[in-house]
């Protein structure tokens, strides 16, 4: 069956590089700077991950960037060109500012080309969070559903996927910004490590605390066991890792025994997102309950206000 839609993804997905190849997939490639030189998140196509976390062990800071405007722009118009109904899959926007670069050039873009079938989809994930998406929203696609049918389906699903991870220091999301410095500094004085979600808006949430790492990757398989999906006869579940790979072992060790019919999904942990989490970060992704169960009353009545 022929595909019905192309695919726009960005590299921020952290998959494996053979999970996003294929007809009508554009792998959108985040930009980094190491030691002053300018890099490309290719997931690790050229480079390791062994390197480039082992160079931020030895002191290395890197920073991250935006995609470029014009990469984007031609994509879109490429797409446009292309007369194939095109569905872009996009890095949270609770976390970066692409999402909104990208919006406003496809919306240039259908003014240009007014008979373009263009979709945008603010995945509200990151990291494999957003890969689990990504890789489902990829079957779903070769199984047949339409490009108006594939955006509206990764808007619903992103809902349904639970994450959980954890860090081994706070200070490299301390100094992206993304937690305050007191919680950073308080955590790695007591050892504690920090299991983060993400919020509804694609932000990041504290979901629990454990004192040291071993205490931490049991208290993440507590939290898979509790919060999967059960009524899938074999659950897939995405983890990564940041270039920890023992720990990564004992992880699958520990949640297969929670779950033996569990299919897991290898990651490693991507440079643009690796620069904000640091080395030995763990992860794990699955299907879970409707996130925005989770809303508070006050939330929910908003929500009901609104008429959503």
């Amino acid at each position: 069956m022929a595909v019905r839609c192309n695919l726009i993804i960005d590299s921020c997905c952290d998959l494996p590089a053979h999970l996003v190849r294929g007809e009508g997939i554009k792998l959108m490639k985040f930009p980094y700077l190491m030691n002053g030189a300018e890099c490309y998140d290719d997931l690790f196509v050229t480079g390791s991950a062994h390197n480039f976390y082992d160079q931020m062990r030895d002191g290395a800071m890197p920073t991250t960037a935006q995609i470029p405007y014009m990469a984007i722009k031609e994509a879109w118009v490429e797409a446009a060109k292309s007369g194939v109904p095109t569905v872009f899959l996009c890095f949270t926007s609770g976390l970066s500012g692409t999402y909104e670069t990208v919006l406003t050039l496809m919306e240039e873009t259908q003014e240009e080309y007014p008979d373009a079938e263009l979709y945008l989809v603010d995945t509200c994930l990151a990291s494999i969070a957003e890969g689990f998406l990504v890789n489902e929203a990829i079957r779903q696609r070769n199984l047949g559903l339409t490009a108006a049918e594939l955006a509206q389906w990764a808007d619903e699903a992103k809902y349904y996927v639970n994450c959980i991870f954890m860090v081994d220091d706070l200070e490299a999301l301390r100094r992206g910004g993304r937690i305050p410095a007191a919680v950073a500094s308080i955590g790695s004085k007591l050892d504690v490590k920090a299991l983060l979600n993400f919020d509804l808006d694609g932000s990041l949430a504290l979901a629990g605390v454990a004192r040291g790492r071993k205490k931490g990757m049991k208290a993440m398989v507590d939290i898979f066991a509790k919060e999967s999906y059960k009524t899938d006869k074999i659950l897939t579940l995405t983890m990564g890792n940041a270039d920890c790979p023992k720990d990564m072992e004992k992880l699958k060790e520990l949640t297969r025994k929670a779950n033996p019919n569990v299919a897991i999904i290898d990651c490693n942990i991507g440079p643009v997102i690796g620069c904000h989490v640091g080395p030995n970060m763990l992860a794990m992704v699955y299907w879970g309950e409707d996130r925005r169960g989770t809303h508070s009353l006050a939330d929910r009545i908003a929500k009901k206000v609104k008429g959503n």
